[in-house]
């Protein structure tokens, strides 16, 4: 077997991507799609030619099916990729894993137990600029890492968002649905999280939807909008990380690396090409530096296909659920420790991903 055949479970905003990036690696046949609105199944199924529309339950039930790939609200993850692992196949799901550690850790569990593998988004990571990124430190480029920022600072996505409420509930805000970006990209430089500690608030009780069929309704927010953390690895660097949607504007960078010989300016992890610009002692300005073959568009589903080839080749996978469940206990600690005011040590940890240039993914 060369490729494996994946159904699509979930048709909102961000299939299109999906269904627009998979079919160009030869290692993915999207056969089948699914939504709990199946004339959203139907109209993606014709808009990207997929061979079948169907219910949930009949691709989950379809043999030909090697991997679903979940890309549900993430309050339906869990339940979604627990019914695809006891189906026998693999998931991808959309980030995050789940919203609870416990249904994170029966995920790997039920994984292991039936042989079967677990991805996560994001897959930003395997793009060409965080890819040169990585290569740059794993060469010395700025000397040992010692510390590093990140901010996703904006004012929330309910001015652009046709149905944006799941933003402001349980398992949204800035830090659920932003912040795996950036704590995947700090784990692929820098390695895992050790202690974490936190502050977190609402600031803005209500938010109002400005687009689409719900504009002018008023959604009540119930969790934190405006969180800031810092973040100490195993490898002895310090982060500090702010996501927020309680700001108007700023000039602070994306994520950049600070180490003993020099600064790494990082592009957007939201992201997958660059810029990427060094700055050393007695230069007086910074450098971008060239960046490694791969993608520089938007890929989502990239992170598919090198789950896909890690299957058949018998590889670890890089965007993988080990990494993803750290990224989920590492956002829970930060809010428990906004809660609490003591600072979290973490229980999980995970290896950090294998630079993807070393072995390049094949596309058509």
């Amino acid at each position: 077997m060369s490729s494996l055949k994946v159904g699509v479970i979930g048709c909102g905003n961000i299939s299109s991507t999906y269904l627009t990036v998979m079919p160009t690696f030869p290692v993915l046949q999207v056969v089948a799609c699914a939504d709990l609105d199946e004339s959203r199944a139907r109209a993606q199924a014709a808009k990207f030619g997929i061979p079948r529309a169907c219910t949930v339950a009949a691709l989950l039930a379809d043999p030909e099916i090697d991997l679903v790939v979940n890309l549900t609200v993430p309050s339906a993850h869990y339940e979604v990729a627990l019914a695809a692992l006891e189906a026998g196949k693999s998931v991808y799901n959309e980030k995050p894993l789940a919203l609870r550690r416990e249904e994170a850790a029966h995920l790997l569990q039920v994984a292991r137990a039936r042989g079967l593998r677990v991805g996560c988004a994001p897959d930003t990571f395997l793009g060409a600029g965080l890819q040169t990124c990585r290569h740059l430190l794993d060469t010395g480029a700025i000397g040992r890492p010692l510390a590093a920022v990140g901010f996703m600072l904006s004012r929330g996505p309910e001015s652009w968002h046709p149905d944006p409420e799941f933003f402001y509930k349980v398992g949204g805000g800035p830090l659920f649905d932003m912040a795996p970006y950036y704590l995947t990209a700090f784990i692929h430089l820098l390695g895992p999280v050790q202690r974490v500690s936190g502050t977190a608030r609402i600031s803005f009780p209500t938010r109002t939807v400005g687009s689409g069929p719900r504009r002018g309704q008023t959604i009540v927010v119930e969790t934190p909008t405006h969180v800031v953390a810092t973040l100490e690895f195993a490898s002895g660097a310090v982060a500090t990380l702010i996501t927020s949607f309680d700001v108007w504007a700023h000039h602070l960078p994306n994520l950049e690396v600070y180490g003993t010989d020099g600064s790494l300016q990082c592009p957007d992890p939201n992201t997958f090409g660059g810029p990427v610009r060094v700055w050393h002692p007695g230069t007086e300005a910074w450098q971008e530096k060239p960046l490694l073959p791969g993608p520089t568009q938007n890929s989502r589903g990239l992170g598919v296909a090198d789950l896909a080839e890690a299957i058949l080749s018998n590889r670890p996978h890089r965007a993988n659920d080990e990494m993803a469940y750290h990224v989920l206990d590492i956002m829970h600690a930060i809010l428990e420790s906004a809660a609490s005011g003591s600072a979290i040590t973490l229980t999980s940890t995970c290896s950090q991903p294998a630079p993807a240039f070393a072995e390049p993914l094949a596309t058509r």
